[in-house]
């Protein structure tokens, strides 16, 4: 947990604090102790119903103190939910570390709001640098590759690599932040990484993308594919524990991303402070999509599956998961 990411603003100062009582080994008890609800996101732009429902006061009309717990990499998140220090994860929270999880704990939780993306709703991409010659990611063999951190980052990355005809591809974990900062610097040649990243160093004019919305087009073999690579989730020992508590959230959760929904340009706003963008840069920043537990079609079912199904095949889910029993059901 030490490499928790520190750089909060003032004005989230307060918010922050679950996330400094989390490091220090709060207990499940001391959690519980109140009706606090900590959730724990990856800053990242996806995260951004949690965003808005902190800073436009959705939580707090319904009536909740929701704090929101920033981690550095999606694994810590759900380890934190494992250890009962945070109440659930924000969108932007790596599907498959949540999957890993659920297999290390069975019923560990159920996903209230997963963030579809593919080649229009853009988030995933490969990023090189700005001069580079490389013109598609088959070139990329050979070449210094590195992706955001996390099994789940890093297995992708390899797929697609090896999709685009490298054998046993070579790919260094790197935190998202040091991404732009180390092409530009010719430390790498590319990297599979995450909004804001790829618009972060556009518009610094230090990278460019190579190729968006990788996840669809070469995982699940559809470049329209919705691709769940996030999901917001609440876990079952908070639904148990205090389960009106618990409703209220998730109502309030849905609120906060149909505010999104309605206001997309208002709502780059806040990803200011919550993740490494500049405020100059947030109205480039492109906004994935939300798909809410009970707005899944069998189709994104379909998809959702064939994504975990890519982790059972390569053996890093000792069993099959099945997507539509970790849905929240209300």
């Amino acid at each position: 947990m030490s490499a928790l990411i520190r750089t909060l603003s003032r004005r989230r100062l307060l918010q922050a604090g679950a996330a400094c009582a989390a490091l220090v080994g709060l207990s499940r008890k001391s959690v519980a102790a109140d009706d606090r609800i900590v959730i724990g996101f990856w800053p990242i732009a996806s995260g951004l119903p949690l965003y808005v429902g902190l800073e436009r006061g959705i939580f707090k009309e319904a009536g909740l103190q929701v704090e929101g717990a920033k981690f550095a990499s999606a694994q810590q998140v759900a380890e934190a939910m494992i250890a009962g220090r945070v109440h659930g994860s924000a969108n932007g929270t790596a599907s498959a570390a949540l999957g890993l999880a659920e297999i290390t704990s069975p019923g560990l939780f159920k996903i209230i709001c997963s963030n579809p993306s593919n080649r229009h709703l853009v988030l995933d991409q490969f990023v090189v640098p700005k001069d580079s010659p490389v013109k598609s990611i088959a070139e990329l063999a050979g070449k210094r590759i590195a992706s955001g951190p996390g099994i789940q980052n890093v297995t992708l990355a390899k797929v697609i690599l090896e999709k685009n005809g490298i054998p046993n591809p070579q790919v260094t974990e790197l935190p998202i932040g040091q991404h732009v900062p180390a092409l530009a610097a010719g430390q790498l040649d590319a990297v599979y990484t995450l909004e804001p990243t790829g618009t972060a160093g556009r518009l610094k004019g230090l990278t460019r993308v190579l190729e968006p919305g990788v996840i669809s087009t070469y995982v699940l073999g559809n470049p329209d594919a919705p691709w769940f690579g996030g999901s917001a989730s609440v876990t079952s020992a908070f639904m148990r524990e205090k389960p009106e508590l618990a409703r209220r959230y998730v109502a309030a959760y849905s609120k906060a991303v149909e505010w999104v929904r309605r206001n997309p340009e208002e709502s780059r706003t806040h990803l200011d402070g919550f993740t490494s963008i500049d405020a100059s840069l947030v109205k480039e920043v492109p906004l994935s999509g939300f798909t809410l537990y009970n707005e899944f079609k069998p189709s994104d079912i379909e998809y959702f599956q064939k994504f975990f199904d890519v982790f059972t095949e390569r053996k890093i889910f000792s069993r099959k998961l099945d997507v539509k029993s970790l849905l929240y059901t209300g």
